[in-house]
């Protein structure tokens, strides 16, 4: 089965520009709710993902008396990316090729045959679908 099929699409979705400065992407984050979120650069390829852990460390990694949002204002997501996480994969895998990447991260990126970014696949509905296909019941997913 193609993971398409699964895809929730890059306009349904909450990311951040590699652009974007430390405090449009704690906003960002903040008003969806969200604990990590795909950092895409402004032509659309897929740069990485950013977690509420990478803002926090970098906030903690900040020389005492200057961790004022003014002075982190100088600051973009790019700084505190790490491009090692959530790594993403082709449209044309397959679901048994994603359910390595969901033990390890709660979405998988995706990315079209040139790299840019095109939507996520969560982990809950791989394994909503792998749940169906183990209890025998039809994929009407």
């Amino acid at each position: 089965m193609n993971i398409a099929y699964f895809l929730h699409p890059k306009h349904e979705i909450a990311f951040l520009y590699d652009d974007f400065s430390f405090r449009q992407g704690l906003e960002k984050m903040r008003h969806h709710d969200y604990k990590a979120v795909p950092v895409i650069s402004r032509s659309g390829h897929y740069i990485g993902t950013v977690s509420e852990g990478d803002f926090l460390w970098k906030i903690l990694d900040q020389k005492e008396g200057s961790c004022t949002m003014r002075e982190m204002e100088q600051l973009r997501v790019q700084d505190i990316l790490r491009t090692d996480s959530y790594p993403a994969v082709p449209i044309t895998s397959t679901v048994e090729e994603l359910v390595d990447s969901a033990m390890r991260q709660s979405f998988i990126p995706v990315v079209d045959d040139i790299g840019n970014f095109i939507g996520i696949v969560t982990r809950k509905d791989i394994l909503h679908f792998l749940s169906k296909k183990c209890s025998g019941v039809p994929d009407f997913y």
